[in-house]
């Protein structure tokens, strides 16, 4: 029959174990254990012997006259105790423990590992679970719905403080989009969803808090008003993507235990890679650690199949632009923003004058101007015209082949990409071709 340790002795054994971690890990000197103990040098010195002889777990098993089968080495719990002191002081443990079996081959159990470390008082010990809540259960298949939130934080562990904005799927937590910016808005939400619609198509539904950029709250903490919508809604509406918002971080619990990881991981990812910068920052999320994190924390869907849908002829290009009306001048200019946008003849209308028409402005702070199906102009930043609404006109090339029309633009040194693409109409020239 096997020796029952009386409660008080285990209690004692605990307290032990703990102590000696501690002075293991650096903490207090082996000198301040014992006067924590209430033993003498030669005691202390008597204990740290049959730590080093039986191993962690042997302290209990040491009472039934036998070392324990499974105690792990000295020297081991030093090397992971000293990795963590040194070199991995600000991750958590779960991240610790991947750590340690990917990077140090070390087949330690999560629960060995936590406890070594909350005994050596390198981690605190978690606090007591709430109530009891039932999670909402998942969309069954990817592009039902879709989370976007920011996260305010020093990820870079300084005084900087940055916003994280990430994109993940209801159905499996896949990252589509993570990227560092100064300040969550409708310029970077807009980019973000961008970006994860010209990747893997639209989507069913986004959920998001009840910031500005994304709903307008006629009275403060109430509901929201479906009706305005914001630059953000009226995007999204264009593109038959409904908006639900959420009235507490409980309801976006998925999200927020999201970012819960995202704030005890990237930060010390960062540390460990060398990285200070937020370009640095976001190439690495983008060739990297969104991977990464997928491996880790992406799920199975409930069911085979997708529902994103693939877009057909919408010009993102303009529905994720900041939209305005203004009312045109009797010189056929636009006022906007203390620029005077000059738009040029056009072949269907005498003048412009009192028409009102659409200035967009576009993510990286270009402008193009329409009047319904047609586009009047496209225009730099700071207003210069750099691609005007007039017929291009047609030169002969000779070829090989024969004689090809060809239609001649400007010199691609003064036009960005966009004025290039294929969303700009095509004129009479370049419909022969």
């Amino acid at each position: 029959m096997e020796q029952q340790i009386p409660a008080a002795e285990a209690e004692r054994a605990m307290k032990v174990q703990d102590i000696i971690l501690r002075a293991i890990a650096k903490k207090i000197t082996w000198w301040q254990a014992a006067e924590i103990l209430g033993l003498s040098d030669r005691s202390m010195r008597r204990w740290r012997e049959r730590y080093e002889e039986f191993g962690y777990d042997g302290l209990f098993d040491r009472r039934q006259g036998k070392p324990s089968p499974k105690r792990v080495p000295v020297a081991l719990v030093e090397q992971v105790l000293g990795l963590y002191r040194d070199r991995y002081f600000d991750l958590n443990v779960r991240h610790f423990h991947e750590k340690l079996q990917r990077e140090h081959a070390i087949d330690l159990s999560y629960t060995w590992v936590k406890l070594a470390l909350q005994g050596a008082g390198l981690v605190t010990r978690g606090r007591k679970r709430g109530v009891h809540r039932r999670r909402r259960p998942r969309r069954p298949l990817p592009g039902m719905l879709l989370h976007i939130d920011g996260s305010h934080h020093r990820w870079f562990q300084d005084e900087r403080w940055y916003d994280l904005i990430v994109i993940l799927d209801d159905a499996t937590s896949e990252i589509y989009y993570a990227q560092l910016v100064e300040e969550e808005s409708t310029v970077t939400v807009m980019a973000a969803l961008r970006a994860v619609i010209e990747r893997k198509g639209l989507f069913c539904a986004l959920y998001s808090d009840r910031g500005s950029h994304f709903w307008l709250t006629p009275k403060g903490g109430g509901k929201v008003d479906p009706h305005r919508l914001t630059q953000v809604g009226r995007a999204l509406a264009e593109l038959g993507i409904q908006m639900i918002p959420a009235y507490s971080p409980q309801a976006r619990g998925r999200s927020e235990r999201n970012f819960g990881t995202w704030q005890g991981r990237l930060p010390q990812e960062l540390r460990l890679h060398g990285i200070n910068s937020v370009e640095e920052a976001n190439r690495f999320l983008r060739e990297h650690y969104i991977a990464a994190f997928n491996r880790s924390f992406q799920v199975r869907a409930a069911e085979r199949g997708t529902a994103f849908l693939p877009r057909r002829g919408q010009s993102l290009d303009l529905t994720f632009s900041l939209q305005f009306e203004r009312a045109v001048n009797r010189d056929n200019t636009v006022s906007f923003q203390h620029l005077r946008l000059q738009i040029e003849a056009v072949r269907w209308r005498a003048t412009l004058a009192g028409c009102t028409v659409r200035v967009h402005q576009h993510l990286d702070g270009t402008l193009t101007i329409t009047h319904g199906p047609q586009r009047l102009g496209y225009y730099s930043a700071e207003g210069k015209l750099l691609l005007p609404n007039t017929t291009v006109p047609r030169v002969v090339e000779k070829t090989r082949a024969g004689k090809v029309q060809k239609p001649t633009f400007p010199s691609r040194l003064e036009i960005p990409q966009r004025a290039r693409d294929s969303h700009f109409p095509t004129t009479s020239a370049t419909a022969e071709i």
